[in-house]
This record gives structure tokens, C-alpha cells and sequence, in this order.
């Protein structure tokens, strides 16, 4: 019996490498392994490369090689960027500005200082689509305000904010402004043109390994590490470079930003024949996100009246692979703050399922989706104690 093709739908949890990616770094693994750090020639040779790969980022990020730290992961580069920044500023206020739906990396950040280090948080609601506003934003800055801190795109719901939009109002204060743009592999990632200040990123999401992400920092910003050592990373992030998996992300980013146009025009087309297909053959859905503003691959979903866990097995079993939103936060059971940041309730939040495409992702992918899903969610259904009524969900 032949075995059953999993569907993975769950690229924005994480990618698989790109072959291309892998094949850059392949002769840091066995041949030019030394430390970049070291002054031989192999340690010499290690050091060109993780050079040239931070100007190849530079180029992409369109900013100056000595804006760019990497980082050991996308979480990393937002603790840096946010205590480290509180840390070099806070005798000029201790006020930061975020929302309610960014991940939790920026979320658990903040409250560290809120607990920790006396640090006042506002966190901005956000419309029905997820998106903040440029009012909103304006009207939460204090005179005590030192940083802003706003997602480009959603992890789990996928929506777009207008980051350029928003900086300017930073701008207009004298506020650094920091973005999330872990999910943006797809999107303008030119930091000048969005107007930031600092910039994460990491390489699980774009093709390259896990265990690697950036921070870029403009120069006027003062920073202070939280990883002290050696030195390294312009003394913002010491320890022994991992100059394999630095070569691959830059690898990733120049591969992902050169194909991004014609790759996200045929993963939208993908993802609009699965919301599409969804919307009509299954009854009680909501699309959740911008409809329009959102990201290339992906799709969240929330099927009334029945458990996103029990659907997510269910889905599994007919190898099927999607999630119930944050890889992050998969293990807990409590709803989605992003779905119920929205003003849906957490009956709702329970239902939903995030379904995100990737380069691998094929029409036969999402004719396989659309195949399965109906007959388990009716299934599931004819189970439930819950009806909750559409006409109801906002009061």
C-alpha cells in the first residue's frame, strides 16, 4: 500500500530549507569550519563569508553592513530590540506602545519589563481585521514614550499593518519604532522605505535553518546587549558565529526578495482558491484577517461550533498538516489572543485553523484540502454541544 502524501500547510511555523540555501552552506559543515574570530586562514576565510553574507543582507534590507546583527532566532532579535533598547533609554521615559496581537515574543518581552524594570506598556487595540491605526497610535504617545513596537504582518491571522504609515507617526514624536517582520519574506522588506528603526527577522521563515534571525538597528539608536562576551556582532551579540547558518539566511533573503513578485502572485492564487473553496462548501466559516491586506499564504479560518485541536487531529490523521495559529504557543490550550483581540469570542477562537502555503504548495495541495475538510468539520459538528449564531458574534 502506498504511503499517504502529507500536505504541509504550515509554512508560516516553519520552512523547509531551500536546496539552494543548503548548498551554500555546506562547506562550512567539514572545510571551512574555523572561527571567523580566529586569524589563520581558515578562521580568515570564515570571516570573508559572514562578511559578505551581512552585505548581502545590507543590499536587501537596503541599509549599511554595520546595521546588521544576527541573532540566534527571530525571538532573540525582538528581546534585543526591545530591552535592550529600554535598557539604553530609560532615563528618558520608561513607556512603550504595542498591541494586543503581536506574538509572544514581543508580548512576553514587554511584560518582563513591566515586571522587572518598572516599564509602563500601552498595548493598542485593533480593528476587526487586526490592523492598527495611525490615530490610534498617535493618541497613546506620552511624553514618557521611548519606543513603539508594531507588527509588519500577523503570524497567525496573516493581516498587513501600514508600517511606513505608522513610523512617521513615531517619527513625528522622536520615538524609535521597531517592527516584527518575521512573516514578511514576501513583502518590501527595505527598511528605509518603511521608515523603521530596528527590524527583525529570522531565517525559519524564509528557507534557511532554524536557529538564526537578524536585528537591524539604524545607527543613531542606542542599544544595549543582552548577550555579553567576547564581543562579537559589533559587541551587540557576543559568542562564536555561526557562520553556516549566516551564509544560508543571506542566501534565503537575496533568494526570497529576487522571487518574491512572481512567487507571492502564485501562492495568493493558491490561497484565494482555498478561502474560496472553504466559504462555499462549509457552512459557519469566518475568514479571519484582512480579506485583502494580508499575507501571500495565508488562510485563518474559524468554524463555528466546533474545537481547532480536535479538527487539527482530525486533519493529521488524513496527512494533512496546518496549525491552530502560533507554533509558539501550539502546547497551550487556552484561545488564540489574536482571534479575540478581533472581538470574536472565545467559542469562536477555539474553531479557528491557520492553513499557510509555501513554495512546495501545489493546487493538487489545496484540491486535497477541500476534499477532506467538509466531511470533518460535519463530522465534528454533529458531535458538539455548542451553536453559536453568526448573526450574534458581534453583539
Amino acid at each position: 500500500m502506498l504511503a499517504m502524501k502529507e500536505v504541509y500547510l504550515d509554512n508560516a511555523a516553519a520552512t523547509f530549507v531551500d536546496p539552494r540555501v543548503k548548498a551554500v552552506m555546506d562547506r562550512f559543515w567539514l572545510k571551512d569550519y574555523g572561527n571567523p574570530g580566529s586569524f589563520h586562514s581558515m578562521g580568515l576565510r570564515a570571516l570573508r563569508a559572514m562578511n559578505s553574507a551581512r552585505s548581502a543582507v545590507a543590499n536587501v534590507l537596503n541599509c549599511s553592513s554595520d546595521e546588521v546583527v544576527f541573532t540566534g532566532c527571530g525571538t532573540e532579535s525582538v528581546n534585543l530590540a526591545i530591552k535592550g533598547v529600554f535598557a539604553a533609554n530609560k532615563s528618558k521615559g520608561r513607556h512603550i506602545i504595542t498591541t494586543r496581537v503581536e506574538h509572544p515574543a514581543v508580548l512576553e518581552a514587554c511584560r518582563y519589563l513591566e515586571k522587572y524594570e518598572s516599564a509602563k506598556v500601552t498595548y493598542l487595540p485593533v480593528n476587526k481585521f487586526g490592523q492598527v491605526s495611525a490615530s490610534n497610535l498617535e493618541n497613546a504617545i506620552r511624553p514618557d514614550t521611548i519606543l513603539i513596537s508594531v507588527m509588519y504582518a500577523n503570524n497567525e491571522i496573516g493581516t498587513i499593518n501600514h508600517i511606513s504609515e505608522l513610523s512617521k507617526v513615531a517619527k513625528k514624536h522622536n520615538i524609535l519604532f521597531h517592527t516584527d517582520a518575521c512573516q514578511a519574506g514576501l513583502l518590501d522588506i527595505d527598511v528605509k522605505k518603511l521608515g523603521v528603526d530596528l527590524f527583525s527577522m529570522n531565517g525559519s521563515k524564509v528557507y534557511a535553518p532554524k536557529g538564526v534571525g537578524l536585528l537591524f538597528i539604524r545607527k543613531s539608536v542606542s542599544i544595549v546587549p543582552l548577550i555579553h562576551g567576547g564581543g562579537q556582532e559589533f559587541g551587540l551579540r557576543s559568542g562564536t558565529e555561526n557562520v553556516a547558518f549566516i551564509v544560508g539566511f543571506s542566501k534565503a533573503l537575496q533568494l526570497m526578495q529576487s522571487e518574491r513578485k512572481k512567487e507571492s502572485a502564485r501562492v495568493s492564487r493558491l490561497r484565494d482558491k482555498l478561502v474560496n473553496g472553504i466559504l462555499n462548501l462549509i457552512p459557519k466559516v469566518i475568514l479571519n484577517g484582512h480579506p485583502k491586506e494580508r499575507l501571500a499564504g495565508n488562510v485563518n479560518v474559524s468554524f463555528l461550533d466546533i474545537e481547532g485541536e480536535a479538527l487539527l487531529l482530525y486533519l493529521n490523521e488524513k496527512g494533512i498538516c496546518a496549525s491552530s495559529g502560533s507554533a509558539c504557543t501550539s502546547k497551550r490550550l487556552a484561545p488564540s489572543h489574536v482571534i479575540t483581540a478581533l472581538g470574536l469570542p472565545y467559542e469562536v477562537a477555539h474553531g479557528s485553523i491557520r492553513f499557510t502555503l509555501g513554495r512546495r504548495t501545489t493546487s493538487a495541495d489545496v484540491d486535497r484540502v477541500l476534499k477532506v475538510l467538509p466531511g470533518a468539520v460535519e463530522a465534528l459538528r454533529r458531535l458538539s454541544p455548542v451553536h453559536i449564531k453568526e448573526e450574534d458574534l458581534y453583539g
